[in-house]
């Protein structure tokens, strides 16, 4: 099994409000201006973030993940490329995962290939890389078409594999991309080239085309009853291709915080919902207007399970759903997108814990879903740098080595033990 950390990277700025203020209740996506952002506060984060990633590394966690998203102050990993080239050269061991590059952004990918061979040279054959169809944020903030958005997923992605693995220089003419001359003189560490990994919430045409792939399919911050039927419609469609999926296919994830009591725990893990609004966050301030979500080619005709199995921000902001009905006492506009930080527990969207009460709780996750690949995802929202010191901590000395146990009694095998292309054991060679 395969254990890696994240953090989105959010932009605290505690001082204007974005530690959980209901100045910010009203914030939609594309709806705040970068004239609130403060470029030395932006550089405290970023240092701070590049240290917790060492902890990680410190911890003992196998895979550090970064990945992007623009024009919001929920995640400040715009370029995480550079982050993941810092990374490369910073770290010794863990595999440095991107989830993902957006790949409809990119006018160019001869550049993205050639950057991601670098990383990945630097690193010394560490690097995960994986690719994303981006939301309308991105193809709003970045101008890119949204009705060709899968076609350039799909092309930027048969390009890249082709300029790391044919001997060039050869010609490219496509329907989006057209090279005379594709030459790259540098090419990846890894051989044929560094491993492919598919991250999503549910799109049924993602889900069949990782699985067409052979690719890792990786669900992201889901329900795990959501994932469970997603990753049974993956298994469908890989016998449909010819094999038998496993573990090795699989990952996910999911957010967790550790602390000394499970009291502590409850009491930090409501940061969570806190801290700069996260509009695709469950229980997160902020929203999205649905025309933005659903651009023409950007939402998806189907899904691999029922709207009402979404976590239920998603599925309202994306216009999948009605709005809760109102019961009770008065909810507040989060609430009733989202439900409760006390129901987000109680569903476990959201896992929090003394390392005991973890441990427990991710074996429930291991035993049903059976990923190769789990992400804890710490730190989020209006959690401080003490906050993810503490857990990282204690995962390090007691969470990691317990569930890394409980993986290897299921017979969880990451995607490094056993080759999703072949479903064969991976020979163990140092990196």
């Amino acid at each position: 099994m395969l254990i890696g950390h994240f953090t989105e990277r959010p932009y605290q700025d505690e001082e204007h409000g974005f530690f959980g203020s209901t100045t910010r209740e009203a914030y939609f996506d594309l709806g705040l201006s970068n004239k609130d952002y403060d470029p030395r506060l932006g550089s405290m984060l970023y240092h701070r973030y590049l240290d917790e990633k060492l902890a990680a590394e410190e911890a003992g966690f196998d895979a550090l993940m970064l990945n992007e998203h623009h024009s919001t102050p929920a995640c400040m990993g715009g370029v995480m490329n550079v982050e993941a080239a810092i990374l490369a050269r910073i770290t010794k061991k863990p595999r440095i995962l991107l989830l993902g590059n957006i790949l409809p952004l990119w006018d160019d990918p001869l550049w993205l290939a050639e950057s991601l061979a670098e990383i990945d040279m630097i690193s010394r054959g560490r690097l995960v890389t994986g690719w994303v169809h981006g939301s309308g944020r991105e193809s709003v903030s970045h101008n890119a078409q949204p009705p060709f958005n899968r076609q350039r997923f799909e092309e930027a992605h048969d390009f890249i594999v082709a300029a790391w693995t044919k001997h060039g220089p050869f010609r490219w003419e496509g329907e989006h991309y057209n090279y005379r001359y594709v030459n790259p003189f540098t090419r990846p560490y890894q051989q044929p080239h560094p491993p492919i990994w598919i991250p999503g919430g549910g799109s049924k045409e993602s889900t069949d085309w990782a699985a067409a792939h052979r690719y890792p399919y990786v669900m992201l911050a889901t329900a795990p009853e959501a994932t469970r039927q997603s990753f049974e419609f993956y298994d469908e469609h890989a016998r449909e291709h010819g094999y038998e999926a496993g573990p090795q296919h699989r990952g996910y994830l999911f957010k967790v915080h550790v602390e000394a009591t499970d009291e502590l725990a409850f009491e930090v893990g409501r940061k969570y919902i806190q801290g700069p609004p996260n509009p695709f966050l469950e229980g997160n301030q902020g929203g999205v207007h649905r025309y933005l979500q659903n651009l023409p080619g950007l939402a998806p005709r189907n899904r691999t399970m029922p709207a009402a199995a979404l976590n239920r921000a998603t599925a309202y902001s994306r216009g999948l759903a009605p709005a809760p009905e109102e019961s009770g006492r008065a909810l507040s506009r989060i609430e009733r997108s989202a439900g409760t930080y006390e129901q987000q527990i109680e569903r476990m969207t959201i896992i929090t814990g003394s390392p005991k009460t973890v441990i427990e709780k991710l074996r429930y996750i291991l035993e049903l879903l059976r990923p190769g690949v789990i992400i804890l995802w710490d730190g989020e929202g209006a959690m401080s740098h003490e906050d993810q010191m503490r857990s990282m901590k204690l995962m390090g000395e007691e969470v990691l080595p317990a569930v890394r146990e409980i993986g290897a009694s299921l017979e969880l095998h990451s995607p490094f033990e056993v080759d999703p292309r072949t479903n064969q054991p991976v020979e163990a060679a140092a990196v």
